[in-house]
C-alpha cells in the first residue's frame, strides 16, 4: 500500500484500471460459474424427463421446472413449432405430424435458431474476459515503462544513481506487472474453462436436436 499510495498520477491510474478490469472479471467469473452450473445440471435432469416421458405435450407441461437447462428452450421451440404446422394443415392432433408446408424444415430452423440464441446467451461476456486476459499484462508493462522512466529522471535530477533514488521507480514498475498478471491470469483461465464448458452443451443442443427431429420424422414415417 505505501507502494501503491507513493506512486505517481500515471501509475495510480494504471493501477485504478487494471483494479477496475480484475473486479469486473470476478464478477463475471462468478456470474458465468452459476449460469453454466446451472444450465448442464438442468440439461442433466431434463434429458432424463426428457427420455422417461411418453408425449411431447406432457413434457411441454414440466419445462418451468428447467429453465435454466438450454435444451429446454430448444425442446419448447421445436414443439411451438410443430403446434403450428399441424395448425396450418388443419389438424388439431399434435401426434399427427405432416410434411406439408416443409413442416419438418420448419421445425429444424426453429431449433437452429433457438440453438444460436442459447450459445449467444451462454458466451455473453466472455469477450470481456478475453479483453481483460489479453490487454491487461500490456497495461501493466506500460506502467512498468513508466516506472522506469521515473527512475531515470530521478537519476537525471540527483545526479546519482543510489539505491534511494532508483528504487522508488522501480517499485512503481513492479507492482504495475504484477497488479496487470494478477488481472490477466484468473481472466485467462475462467475464459478457457467457460469455453469448453459451453462447447460441451453446443454438443448436447446439437444432439438433443437430432434426436428431437429423428422422433418427428420416424412419427410422420408410422403414419
Amino acid at each position: 500500500m505505501a507502494i501503491i499510495t507513493g506512486a505517481g498520477i500515471v501509475v495510480k491510474l494504471v493501477l485504478l484500471l487494471l483494479l477496475s478490469f480484475s473486479v469486473v472479471s470476478w464478477a463475471i467469473i462468478l456470474f458465468k460459474f452459476f449460469q453454466v452450473y446451472r444450465a448442464k445440471s438442468e440439461s442433466e435432469r431434463f434429458m432424463d424427463f426428457f427420455w422417461k416421458s411418453k408425449r411431447f405435450d406432457a413434457i411441454a407441461s414440466q419445462t418451468d421446472r428447467f429453465a435454466n437447462s438450454p435444451l429446454s428452450l430448444l425442446f419448447n421451440e421445436g414443439y411451438s413449432e410443430l403446434k403450428k404446422v399441424v395448425e396450418t394443415d388443419g389438424k388439431s392432433d399434435t401426434s399427427v405430424l405432416s410434411t406439408d408446408l416443409g413442416g419438418v424444415e420448419n421445425v429444424s430452423r426453429a431449433l437452429r435458431r433457438a440453438t444460436n440464441s442459447e450459445i449467444t446467451r451462454l458466451e455473453k461476456y466472455l469477450t470481456f474476459l478475453a479483453t481483460t486476459g489479453s490487454t491487461s499484462p500490456f497495461i501493466g508493462l506500460f506502467g512498468t515503462v513508466w516506472g522506469i522512466m521515473t527512475a531515470f529522471e530521478g537519476i537525471g535530477k540527483t545526479g546519482s544513481a543510489s539505491l534511494a533514488v532508483v528504487a522508488p521507480g522501480i517499485a512503481e514498475a513492479l507492482i504495475a506487472t504484477a497488479i496487470g498478471l494478477v488481472a490477466a491470469i484468473p481472466a485467462v483461465m475462467a475464459y478457457n474453462h467457460f469455453q469448453h464448458k459451453i462447447r460441451v452443451l453446443i454438443n448436447e443442443m446439437d444432439s438433443f436436436s437430432s434426436e428431437f427431429l429423428n422422433i418427428v420424422q420416424r412419427t410422420i414415417a408410422g403414419k
